[in-house]
């Protein structure tokens, strides 16, 4: 890929009206560009080919995908798309049954409807090369009765985003009143119209769906992002995949409520910390999450949600709207002109974005002014600048799941910074979306999502 040239995912988002109901999809874990993309792009194939005489089906996961695929569940995500399953559809419990019925017999129902021979170990092959276009690649080749062959290839862009080979991305047939491809796009809008950043996103999203639609759908991922929460503080036990990693939040939650109300500072810290540790303790074991904007940096935005909830006198549903909306304009920024995908960027594409867009969410939500808010999203990732990808052993778990405590907390620190300003300040969030861009471009391969460097080589495995 060369450097300073538009990534694969700018290439594909550049122009296109990007909606929340893209920039939030629920889904499973443990990882949205490995588990939710490949799982798409997979049933993506079985449909296109589910109405041929199909005999065999082989795919191959190429770079990133192959590197880190076992420990991001890769391969399973695959069987479960080519079964014919939806991520934001499955029942997470069904899944390990499911692939095991597969192993044990080795067939496969394409697309849910047509048994196929599948022997996992030969027709599930894990290519160490990296694709020229991105470093998550996928290609299916199906082999039919006549001998003939359909083959088709993927790319998973990030935040369990998928693009075909040869095809250009779908253009949504929809014109929104206000577009913006750039934060002073945004910034002149909003001024011009007199409106905050919630206000021109839920004037957009008026072109997709009613009003009323667009608020059910915050409110349903409002929801399950504290659903994800809940869930992740009742469960224990050792996450899966070999590490031996123990759950921590619901030790954690069980002290905090044992302690009671404190007046001491820390308290805020401890909660946070919680509620984004509890939300990447389930997507380290394959629960149900929301992508915000990816299945790494899953706990960020939930956890600032529940703070303004839980520790803002007077927070409201309409703030809590506002603050996922805000999100969401400042999330499209990212898509557009850079990338979310760690394999593209490092973890500053994941857990920077998603400090990035919860810092503005925030401060949109505590009544800051459009500039205020961009000041914010510029905080959020200018100190995420570098951050790397390196997960120990290719699992969504050291750093990654202490790293969306941090994450959380430096975005509502951003946050108050940037209100304690009038919005005034030197670096704009143009100018650090580019910067991060180039960084991701210059920054190594073995520290961008392939657990060939970083703390995955230099810490043992036990």
């Amino acid at each position: 890929m060369l450097a300073n040239a538009p990534s694969l995912s700018a290439r594909a988002n550049l122009g296109r009206p990007i909606s929340v109901a893209e920039l939030f999809t629920i889904g499973i874990g443990p990882s949205s560009s490995h588990t939710v993309g490949p799982m798409r792009a997979a049933r993506a194939f079985a449909g296109a080919v589910a109405d041929r005489a199909v005999v065999r089906v082989e795919v191959t996961l190429h770079g990133s995908l192959a590197l880190t695929g076992r420990g991001h569940a890769t391969d399973t995500a695959v069987l479960v798309g080519l079964s014919g399953c939806a991520p934001e559809a499955v029942d997470p419990d069904r899944i390990p049954a499911l692939v095991d019925a597969v192993r044990a017999s080795g067939t496969l129902d394409l697309d849910g409807a047509r048994p196929i021979a599948f022997d996992v170990e030969r027709d599930l092959v894990f290519d160490r090369a990296f694709l020229p276009d991105h470093p998550n690649g996928l290609t299916f080749v199906a082999t039919l009765a006549d001998g003939g062959e359909e083959r088709r290839r993927y790319y998973s862009i990030g935040g369990g985003a998928i693009t075909e080979e040869g095809q250009e991305a779908a253009r949504a047939n929809i014109r929104l009143p206000f577009p913006f491809c750039s934060g002073a796009e945004m910034l002149a809008l909003a001024a011009g119209q007199g409106c905050s950043i919630a206000d021109l996103e839920r004037a957009n999203e008026a072109a997709w769906r009613p009003s009323a639609e667009t608020d059910a759908f915050l409110d349903e991922v409002r929801a399950a992002m504290l659903g994800s929460i809940d869930r992740g503080m009742q469960q224990d036990g050792i996450l899966p995949g070999g590490l031996k990693v123990p759950r921590r939040a619901k030790a954690l939650h069980d002290k905090l409520v044992a302690r009671g109300p404190r007046a001491d500072p820390s308290a805020v810290f401890d909660w946070v910390s919680l509620w984004a540790l509890a939300v990447n303790e389930e997507n380290a074991a394959g629960g149900r999450v929301v992508t915000a904007p990816t299945n790494g940096a899953a706990g960020v935005i939930p956890a600032v949600l529940r703070y303004y909830e839980s520790f803002v006198h007077g927070a409201t549903r309409g703030g809590t709207r506002d603050l996922l909306l805000t999100a969401s304009a400042i999330g499209s920024l990212y898509k557009k002109r850079a990338s979310i995908s760690a394999a593209e960027m490092g973890c500053q594409g994941e857990v920077g974005v998603a400090c990035s867009m919860a810092a503005a969410g925030l401060a949109a939500a505590l009544g800051g002014t459009p500039p205020q808010v961009e000041n914010a999203a510029e905080i959020g990732m200018e100190h995420n600048l570098g951050l790397t990808c390196d997960p120990i052993g290719g699992l969504v778990q050291i750093p990654c799941i202490e790293r969306n405590t941090m994450g959380a907390i430096k975005a509502i620190n951003a946050a108050y910074l940037a209100l304690h300003g009038d919005g005034s300040h030197v670096v704009s969030l143009d100018a650090v979306i580019e910067t991060m861009r180039q960084t991701g471009e210059d920054m190594r391969t073995k520290y961008k999502e392939t657990s060939l460097g970083g703390l995955a080589v230099n810490v043992v495995e036990c």
